[in-house]
């Protein structure tokens, strides 16, 4: 479904980091060890974390002890923070790349390859060229589907539904001049 709180966008690109190369149940099962760990997920306490807190969190059973994930979550802290004061919001210049509507044939299954559209390969380098880590394509198309940016789900889906009768939905959002779209960052 759509996130269009901060805070909510930072908890999953934080979890999404966390989750490369695992699976979703080992992070949705520590998700709240998570929450406890990095601050209810409050990207200006996160920022503040040090070499104590890399240390902290390495001796925390209930997370990922891995020190690159540890130490990524703390920098995407901080260009978060970055890209919230020079955009208003980090939701602000996400905008741009939430779906147009839906192509004609709908997936009836999974299918392999969703993740090599060009959206999520924009949105990677755009994370990466702002300092973020663990955010190539496969992980950048599994934070777009999990913060609602496009939706995929099968046709059979009740998700699909909902998410369609949404107002607005299969359209992209018209910005005003002053907005960003995210796919403009880049350039």
């Amino acid at each position: 479904m759509p996130v269009h709180d901060d805070r909510r966008l930072f908890e999953f690109l934080i979890l999404e980091g966390a989750q490369a190369g695992l699976s979703w149940s080992t992070i949705l099962n520590k998700r709240d060890n998570y929450r406890r760990a990095f601050a209810r997920f409050d990207p200006a306490k996160v920022a503040r974390f040090g070499a104590r807190d890399v240390r902290r969190l390495m001796a925390d059973a209930g997370i990922v002890r891995n020190r690159l994930k540890i130490e990524s979550a703390i920098r995407h802290a901080r260009a978060f923070l970055e890209v919230r004061r020079e955009f208003g919001s980090f939701e602000r210049i996400s905008v741009g790349l939430r779906e147009r509507a839906p192509a004609a044939k709908l997936p009836a299954r999974h299918e392999a390859g969703a993740a090599r559209t060009p959206r999520p390969t924009r949105s990677a380098r755009t994370l990466k060229l702002r300092g973020f880590r663990f955010v190539a394509r496969p992980s950048s198309y599994a934070y777009m589907q999990a913060v609602g940016m496009v939706n995929d789900h099968l046709t059979a889906c009740f998700r699909r539904a909902q998410l369609a009768a949404l107002p607005g939905a299969g359209l992209r959002t018209k910005l005003r001049r002053d907005r960003i779209a995210w796919g403009d960052i880049v350039c």
